[in-house]
C-alpha cells in the first residue's frame, strides 16, 4: 500500500496530459523565474542539503510542488482555490510567502491563472541541467540549413502539388475534387486582398475559358494596392502594433504610430525583398544605402518604435527598463527567427540551445536605446521649423518676464496706475508678438516614431533580476546561428539585422515561409510559426518548406512569387469539402487533402460587409479612426489599435492582443458575435445601404432577390432560396420594426454565414 501522500502525488501526475508549448511558454516565463528567484532559496533540494528547508516543502520539482510541505499540497491542478502555495502568495491566513513581502499582484495573478489552467510543469524529479551543448544543437532541423530538394516524380508542374502528393499517397488519402470557379474566385480575393469580388469579377471569370484564367487573376490581385493592406495587416499582428500603452501613465503619446502601418502597407505593395524588409526595421536607419527620402529611411524603425513602455514609479524604473528588454529581443527573435529566446532571460533555454548569455548578447544591443521621434521631413524644412519654436519660446518668455514685472507693480506700487497700465500694455503687447510668431509657423514636420541609438553591452541580470548583475557579455548573435560580424563593441543594431536576414542563416526564409503558408491555409507546415524550437511542432513536411525557403532567397526573398506558387498550386485550388474515409486517416486535414473551410478575420468580415453594402471607403493611409463611430467607412486596418482599451468590437471577433507579438489568430464562437450582427448600429446602417442598392437592380422581389444574392455571394440563388425569400417580403411589418422588410432581408444576408467564410 503506498502512503498516502505518495497515493495523492501518483493520482495526480499520472493521468496528466503533456503541457502544450504555450502552457510551458508561460512557466518558463512567468512562473519559474519566481520560484527560483523568490523561493528556492528556502523550498529546494539545495536549501535541504543545507539544512535551511522549510516546512517540509520542496518548490524545484514538479512532484515536489503537487506533494506540498507539513501544511498540505502546495498547487491542485485546475484549481486555484485549493493549496497553499496561491494562499501563500496572497498572505492569507498564517502563511506569507515571500516572508520579505508581498509579491506585485500582476506577479500573483500569473500564479493563479497557471494554477487554473491545469499547472503546467515541465520540470521532471532533476533539479540541475547539464551545460548546454550548442554544436549538438545546432543538429536540431531548424538549426540546420535548408537545401535545395528535388520534388517527387509526379504528374503535377508545381512542386509544391509533388511533395503533398507524395504525402497522400504515402497516406493512403485521396485529395479532393477542384473547387467550383466561384468558390476559387471569392477564396483567392479574400486571401490576397482581403475583399471579395465585384458581380463583375465574377461573372468574367466565369466566362473565361482559357488556361490562364486563373493566373490572370492573381497578377490583378498582386498588383492592386489592396493586397498590401491585406497581407501588410498580418505582419502587423507579428509585430504586435498599436497606437498607445497597456496604461496611461507617464508614457509619451504615439498620435502618429500609423506611419509605421502605411510604411509596412508600402512596403508589401512594393515586393520589398523580405531580406531588406528585415533591415528596414531593424537598422534602415544604419544601412549604408538606406533610401534618402526620410520616410521609406525611418517610418520601419516602428517595429521596435512603438513597443512596449512601463510605468516609471518610484524605484520601478530598473524592472521597467528591463520589461521593456525583454519585449524588444522577444519580438525581435520570435518574430524573424521564431525562436523563445526570452526564455533565456533568466536562466539558460530548458530546451533550445540558447544559453543564458545569448538572451544578453542581443539585449545588449538594445539595452540603453530610446524611443524617440524622427522627423519625416527634409533638414531644412525641420530645421526652419526648430527655429521658429524657439523665437515663440524666447517670445514666451518675454511674456513671462513682463508678467512678473506687471505683478510686482501691483504689489509694490499700487497707486502709480500709469505705470501699472504701461505694464499690462506691454504684456498685451508682447502677448499678441507671441500669436503673430505661432501662426507664421509651417506646419510642425510629421514624424516617426523610432528606436534609435545603439546598446553598449551589459551584464547578465542573474535569475533575471535587474538589481543582481553577473558577469559581462559582448554584444553579439545567437551562438547556434551564424552571423559575420564577430560579438564585441562593433556588434550594433545593423550587426544583428544582417544575421537576421542572411541567406546563411537557417531560420528566417523558412519562418516566413511558413507565416504566409499558414495564412493562406489555416495551418503552417509547422503548426507553431513562431516557435521552430524543440518545444515547437515538427514540420509535416520539411522537404517542401526547404523547397519553398531556398527558391524564396533565389526568387529575390519576393513574397508576391511566394504567393504565385501557394495560389496557384493544385493544392489551394482544391474543394473544402470533408471525405469519410479520409477523415478516418486524417480528420485534422493536417496533409491537405482538401482546403480548410474558414471563418474570415475580423477585418476581412467588416470590409466585406463595406464593399457588398456599397459604401466602403477605398482611401489609403492616414490617421487612424475609431471604430466605434458607425458612420466611418474605411477598411478595418486604419482603425484604430489600443493596448490600453482595446476596441470592443475587435476583441469581440478574436483580434490579437497587441502586447505581445502574435502568429496566428483564435476563432471563438459566443452569443455576442450575432448579438452585434443584429442589433449593432454599424451592421443596421450596411443593412440599409444594402436594401437599397439591391433593390435598385430589379424590377420584381424576384430579380431584387437575384441582385441581393450576386451582390452578397457572387452567385445567382437557388429557386427555393427566391422562393423563400419572397414570402418573407410579402410578410407585413410589426409596429416596433425600426427596419422595413427589405432591409431585414438585407441585414439577413450580411449576417449570414456565406459572408463569414470562406470555402
Amino acid at each position: 500500500m503506498l502512503p498516502t501522500s505518495a497515493a495523492v502525488v501518483a493520482l495526480l501526475l499520472a493521468p496528466a496530459a503533456e503541457p502544450d508549448a504555450k502552457q510551458v511558454e508561460f512557466f518558463e516565463n512567468k512562473i519559474r523565474p519566481v520560484l527560483v528567484e523568490q523561493c528556492y532559496s528556502c523550498h529546494s533540494a539545495e536549501a535541504q542539503g543545507k539544512k535551511k528547508l522549510k516546512g517540509g516543502l520542496l518548490l524545484d520539482t514538479k512532484a515536489g510542488v503537487i506533494k506540498g510541505g507539513d501544511t498540505g499540497a502546495a498547487v491542485v491542478p485546475g484549481k486555484p482555490k485549493e493549496g497553499t502555495l496561491l494562499k501563500s502568495l496572497r498572505y492569507e491566513g498564517d502563511l506569507h510567502m515571500p516572508p520579505k513581502g508581498k509579491l506585485p499582484d500582476a506577479v500573483v495573478k500569473d500564479f493563479e491563472a497557471w494554477i487554473a489552467s491545469g499547472a503546467a510543469d515541465p520540470r521532471d524529479g532533476t533539479v540541475a541541467s547539464a551545460a548546454i551543448d550548442v554544436e549538438k544543437g545546432k543538429q536540431f532541423w531548424s538549426f540546420t540549413p535548408p537545401v535545395h530538394r528535388e520534388p517527387p516524380a509526379s504528374t503535377f508542374k508545381n512542386p509544391i502539388d509533388a511533395f503533398v502528393a507524395a504525402q497522400w499517397k504515402e497516406k493512403g488519402l485521396t485529395p479532393a475534387a477542384p473547387a467550383d470557379k466561384r468558390t476559387l474566385l471569392r477564396r483567392v480575393y479574400l486571401d490576397l486582398i482581403g475583399l471579395p469580388p465585384t458581380v463583375e469579377e465574377a461573372d468574367a471569370f466565369e466566362k473565361d475559358t482559357t488556361p490562364d484564367a486563373f493566373g490572370n487573376v492573381v497578377e490583378k490581385l498582386l498588383a492592386r494596392p489592396q493586397y498590401g493592406e491585406k497581407w501588410g495587416r498580418h505582419w502587423l499582428d507579428v509585430a504586435r502594433y498599436a497606437e498607445d500603452q497597456a496604461h496611461t501613465f507617464g508614457v509619451r503619446p504615439k498620435n502618429q504610430a500609423w506611419r509605421y502601418r502605411d510604411w509596412v502597407i508600402k512596403a508589401f505593395n512594393a515586393d520589398m525583398p523580405f531580406d531588406r524588409f528585415v533591415k528596414m526595421q531593424l537598422a534602415g536607419d544604419l544601412l549604408p544605402d538606406a533610401p534618402a527620402d526620410p520616410f521609406d529611411k525611418f517610418a520601419g524603425l516602428g517595429f521596435l518604435g512603438l513597443g512596449a513602455e512601463y510605468y516609471r514609479d518610484a524605484g520601478c524604473a530598473p524592472k521597467a527598463d528591463a520589461d521593456e528588454l525583454d519585449d524588444k529581443v522577444d519580438t525581435v527573435t520570435r518574430g524573424f527567427l521564431g525562436l523563445t529566446v526570452a526564455c533565456a532571460r533568466c536562466h539558460d533555454h530548458k530546451y533550445d540551445p540558447i544559453p543564458n548569455k545569448d538572451y544578453y548578447a542581443i539585449a545588449g544591443v538594445y539595452v540603453g536605446t530610446k524611443l524617440t521621434d524622427t522627423p519625416l521631413a527634409p533638414a531644412d524644412e525641420v530645421k526652419a521649423h526648430a527655429d521658429a519654436q524657439a523665437k515663440v519660446r524666447e517670445a514666451e518668455g518675454k511674456v513671462n518676464k513682463a508678467k512678473d514685472a506687471q505683478k510686482k507693480l501691483e504689489k509694490d506700487k499700487k497707486d502709480d496706475k500709469d505705470a501699472i497700465q504701461a505694464a499690462t500694455d506691454k504684456v498685451k503687447e508682447l502677448t499678441a508678438e507671441v500669436e503673430k510668431l505661432k501662426k507664421a509657423m509651417p506646419p510642425a514636420p510629421p514624424v516617426a516614431h523610432v528606436l534609435s541609438g545603439n546598446g553598449p553591452g551589459m551584464k547578465i541580470m542573474v535569475r533575471g533580476n535587474p538589481a543582481v548583475l553577473g558577469e559581462e557579455v559582448p554584444k553579439g548573435f545567437l551562438q547556434v546561428l551564424p552571423a559575420e560580424a564577430k560579438p564585441g563593441k562593433g556588434f550594433d543594431r545593423l550587426a544583428l539585422a544582417n544575421a537576421i536576414a542572411s541567406k546563411e542563416n537557417p531560420l528566417t526564409a523558412r519562418v516566413i515561409v511558413n507565416r504566409v503558408w499558414a495564412w493562406h491555409f489555416g495551418r503552417g507546415i509547422v503548426a507553431s510559426p513562431s516557435n521552430f524550437g524543440v518545444l515547437g511542432d515538427a514540420p509535416t513536411n520539411q522537404p517542401l518548406l526547404d523547397w519553398l525557403a531556398v527558391h524564396f532567397m533565389k526568387n529575390g526573398w519576393s513574397l508576391k512569387w511566394l504567393h504565385r506558387q501557394i495560389v496557384l498550386s493544385a493544392v489551394y485550388q482544391l474543394d473544402s469539402r470533408p471525405d469519410a474515409a479520409n477523415d478516418k486517416i486524417d480528420a485534422a486535414n493536417v496533409y491537405q487533402w482538401r482546403a480548410n473551410r474558414r471563418r474570415v478575420d475580423v477585418e476581412q468580415w467588416r470590409d466585406s460587409l463595406l464593399s457588398v453594402s456599397g459604401t466602403l471607403d477605398s482611401k489609403m493611409g492616414g490617421p487612424t479612426f475609431s471604430l466605434r463611430d458607425a458612420n466611418v467607412t474605411r477598411r478595418t486596418v486604419y482603425a484604430k489599435v489600443s493596448r490600453h482599451e482595446p476596441d470592443g468590437l475587435l476583441r469581440l471577433f478574436d483580434f490579437p492582443d497587441a502586447n505581445a507579438t502574435a502568429d496566428k489568430r483564435v476563432t471563438t464562437t459566443v452569443p455576442q458575435q450575432q448579438l452585434f450582427a443584429l442589433n449593432s448600429p454599424f451592421m443596421v446602417g450596411q443593412a440599409k445601404a444594402f436594401a437599397t442598392r439591391a433593390e435598385k437592380l430589379g424590377k420584381t422581389d424576384a430579380e431584387k432577390v437575384t441582385a441581393a444574392y450576386r451582390l452578397a455571394f457572387a452567385r445567382n440563388p437557388e429557386s427555393q432560396e427566391v422562393a423563400l425569400a419572397e414570402r418573407f417580403l410579402k410578410l407585413p411589418t410589426n409596429k416596433d420594426d425600426k427596419l422595413t422588410r427589405w432591409q431585414q432581408f438585407a441585414q439577413v444576408l450580411l449576417a449570414s454565414n456565406e459572408l463569414m467564410f470562406v470555402d
